[in-house]
């Protein structure tokens, strides 16, 4: 709960999102919440200062003065203690923490008098802030203790936060500012000799403020800052043990071993960090609907980046981790019971409704899968599953009824397309575990509704309006047609299918890696467009044969994830980032959430160890120090080896890879293949499924609007419409045999539609689909013709930002109105 560290940046701007940037020089305080590596700003809640001056008088403590310089070469950084000594202020500030207790010890250096600031107007709006003494009994006199509320506003709307401190000496004076009829600061000034230290501990809860200081009582009730801090670093040791490099034990480490074990363990930490506990040490929590309520038999979470994380880490946790894994999925359950909605990119109580899918069926899929949580307790959650699926949310009514989401419908449409096709393949594959095989092909029929988006004529994802493909198309666009990416980093976003396209694939990797239009700061490590800095692309690399696959995998490891501060090329997204550096490094990764196959990748590591909460060890051994991918790479597993040379790798289930097993890589020519022995009950898998993309037809509309053109006659009188027209084409080839021809509804009529044209003079709808021998029918394409009122034409003497496409330079004059959603482009 607690993630005590110094404050660089108070301005909410992307790069100070955590509140540190290595850039800066400038500390603004020390807060207990921070979030790590995100793209919207929030936390740095309950933010204490140290002051120091030689004068008694108080007139210079202001707000300009609630920071202090610092050097990088005066800090101590480790998991679970931080330290640093101010410049301009002779205090040494040290840091340390219990799960929901921040500790802090200040040495001061000079004789003179030294301060002690709360500043609860730090960093975020504040919208209610509370400072109140409380009296100390007898045997606790000499100490001081005070408790309160933050009440602010940033990317959550409303984050109620209680909190409770004590310092461990009394102050001479004390001084609390209102601002705005809020207590916003606390003033503690006391008389120092040199070398003193003045403690402070402070708790910190959802529910009140006497459970924050409950929690400190429990936690941390005593005044041992160096025990605290040895109690941190070893509950840090223990989780980090979870996988254990023996190569870490070899006495003459190389400077380049080193590195790779910093590297592996800081990504390590990273993905330890968020989720974060939200109970108290009783139990108790705010719940989403602002009840008290009492977890039993679990902690309850918050902080859930799914759009992020589904991807790697929740695959991650869920094999190391499975108690917490297990207690982020009843904590879905609970947020549902509250709100009706399980967590899309929820945090503390505040469902920011940030980036796209309802990932959580993903995380509680693979959770099920690796046996996390019971069958009981995946029924439990199924109300849930299918209400998030059956709703309304971003377009997901519109997805239903259509098949797909073109322009018109939503912003950002391919990509939710491409994510709610896979979200959807979850929930049937929940259904069809609990045996709901009617819910089971009413979910199923949208997995492949990415497919409506795909232009067989050019290879990419692209969005359709009209039921035609937008016009003009370019790949390398980023634009509000896709989320944080362009056509080429999410062309290969499906990874339920297990298919990708080669030859646009390996291009994908060696194209120029320069984006166009909008500026967009999440995209970076590139590799051709190829965004390693960015989700969508992170699991595309292993959908390559296998001599580009280990190629690019070095390349990602060589420059993307150094041992530096800068080491990291995206912003960490709450440990998706680091998830795939550790799952990459073990050598494995699972591109598909809730489908336990894990794709052969590159391990790192000599020999590591993978140590299991029910007590069993999985040791993977590398046998050559750099690959030679013109020989064969293989794999053995147990007593059988396993062939991973082809494109798709043969599955290695959970129920029989994450036990006592012995792994090796071998790269050599002397290549024994045999087929693996695989235990009853695991999933089928084919992954050569001759099974073609659905088909579907779609009318070719460039244009919504037509007008009219006006031409005298033989009599010198008459109107000739300008005629609309409509080229109808389907997505079947000429060599399809096994398909009937296309059919049109026209103004509510049935064509059966045999023309290579077909023109239109009035306002009009036309519908066209093509049905199966099997009578199975295709999505329905629709395109609207608007014969304009008028003949008006217009000449634009500004230019206007191409993101917003207004349906070009007459769509000021075409009679159609947009939407408020400015990012549709009507």
């Amino acid at each position: 709960m607690v993630q005590l560290s110094p404050d660089t940046r108070i301005d909410g701007s992307w790069e100070g999102c955590s509140g540190y940037h290595y850039n800066d020089s400038i500390i603004y305080g020390f807060s207990h919440t921070h979030l790590s590596g995100t793209g919207c700003s929030d936390y740095g809640d309950i933010a204490f200062m140290p002051y120091f001056s030689k004068t008694e008088s108080f007139d210079d403590i202001k707000d300009n003065l609630l920071q202090a310089k610092f050097s990088h070469k005066n800090e101590t950084a480790t998991a679970g203690y931080y330290s640093v000594v101010l410049n301009n202020i002779p205090v040494k500030v040290e840091l340390t923490a219990t799960t929901r207790t921040g500790f802090q010890r200040y040495t001061f250096n000079e004789d003179g008098y030294g301060y002690v600031i709360l500043n609860l107007k730090h960093r975020d709006e504040l919208l209610e802030g509370k400072i109140e003494k409380v009296q100390q009994p007898k045997y606790e006199e000499g100490s001081m203790k005070y408790k309160g509320i933050r009440v602010s506003k940033a990317w959550a709307k409303r984050q109620e936060l209680y909190y409770g401190f004590i310092i461990n000496i009394q102050s001479s004076n004390e001084f609390i500012v209102k601002e705005n009829n809020n207590d916003t600061k606390l003033i503690l000034k006391y008389k120092v000799t040199k070398g003193q230290q003045i403690l402070i501990k402070t708790g910190i809860s959802t529910v009140e403020a006497d459970a924050a200081l409950n929690n400190l009582k429990v936690e941390n009730p005593f005044w041992n800052f160096e025990q605290i801090k040895k109690q941190a670093q070893q509950s840090w040791e223990k989780e980090l043990k979870k996988i254990e490099v023996q190569d870490a034990k070899q006495p003459n480490k190389t400077n380049k071993l080193i590195d790779q074990l910093t590297t592996f363990y800081t990504a390590m930490y990273h993905c330890m960090i968020h989720p974060s506990i939200m109970n108290d040490v009783d139990g108790r929590y705010k719940g989403r609907d602002g009840k008290i309520y009492k977890a039993e038999g679990f902690d309850y979470y918050t902080v859930f980046s799914l759009w992020d994380t589904h991807r790697a880490l929740h695959p991650l946790l869920n094999i190391i981790d499975k108690k917490r894994s297990h207690d982020f999925v009843i904590t879905f359950l609970k947020q549902f019971e509250q709100s009706g909605r399980l967590p899309m990119w929820e945090l503390w109580n505040n469902e920011t409704d940030c980036m796209i899918g309802f990932h959580s069926v993903s995380v509680i899929l693979d959770a099920y899968r690796k046996q996390v949580i019971t069958k009981a307790e995946l029924q439990q959650l199924w109300p849930a599953v299918k209400a998030e699926a059956m709703s309304n949310r971003f377009g997901l009514g519109k997805f239903r009824e259509k098949g797909y989401l073109s322009v018109e419908d939503e912003s950002e449409s391919v990509s939710k397309t491409a994510e709610y096709s896979y979200d959807m393949w979850c929930v049937s594959e929940i259904a069809n575990e609990l045996g709901l095989k009617q819910d089971e092909k009413y979910f199923k029929k949208y997995k492949d509704a990415w497919c409506e988006l795909r232009n067989t004529e050019t290879g990419f994802m692209q969005p359709r309006k009209n039921g035609n493909w937008l016009q003009p198309f370019n790949p390398f666009e980023v634009n509000n047609n896709y989320t944080e990416a362009n056509a080429w980093q999410y062309s290969f976003y499906a990874p339920q299918t297990f298919r990708a396209f080669q030859s646009l694939l390996d291009s994908l990797f060696k194209v120029e890696n320069k984006t166009q239009g909008r500026v967009q700061a999440d995209i970076t490590g590139m590799i051709g467009q190829y965004a390693h800095g960015n989700e969508p692309s992170h699991n595309y690399i292993y959908l390559l044969t296998n001599a580009n696959r280990i190629k690019y995998l070095k390349y990602v490891y060589d420059n993307f994830y150094k041992n530096k501060t800068d080491g990291l090329i995206g912003n960490e997204d709450c440990g998706q980032m680091s998830a795939w550096y550790v799952m990459s490094a073990i050598g494995f990764y699972q591109t598909c959430p809730g489908y336990p196959i894990f794709y052969r990748g590159l391990p790192i590591f000599k020999k590591l160890m993978m140590h299991f909460e029910n007590s069993e060890t999985l040791i993977i051994n590398k046998s050559f120090d750099i690959p030679n991918i013109t020989k064969e790479f293989y794999t053995k597993f147990s007593d059988n080896i396993v062939d991973f040379h082809s494109y798709f790798s043969i599955p290695l289930f959970s129920n029989s890879l994450f036990k006592k097993n012995i792994i090796t890589f071998h790269n050599d020519d002397k290549a024994v293949i045999k087929k693996p022995k695989y235990d009853e009950g695991v999933i089928a898998y084919n992954p050569y499924s001759t099974n073609e993309f659905p088909y579907f037809a779609k009318p070719l509309a460039p244009d919504i609007t037509f007008k009219n053109a006006y031409e005298k006659g033989i009599n010198g009188y008459g109107k000739i419409y300008d005629y609309k027209i409509l080229e109808v084409k389907s997505r079947v080839s000429n060599e399809k045999k096994n398909f009937s021809p296309i059919y049109l509804i026209i103004n509510d009529s049935l064509f059966e539609y045999s023309y290579d044209k077909i023109k239109i003079h009035k306002s009009t709808i036309v519908k066209a689909f093509s049905v199966y021998f099997s009578q199975d029918t295709s999505n329905l394409s629709t395109a609207h013709f608007y014969r304009r009122p008028h003949n008006y034409s217009i000449q634009l003497n500004c230019k206007y930002n191409k993101q917003y496409t207004a349906d070009g330079d007459d769509g000021i004059i075409d009679g159609q109105y947009g939407d408020i959603d400015w990012k549709k482009g009507g």
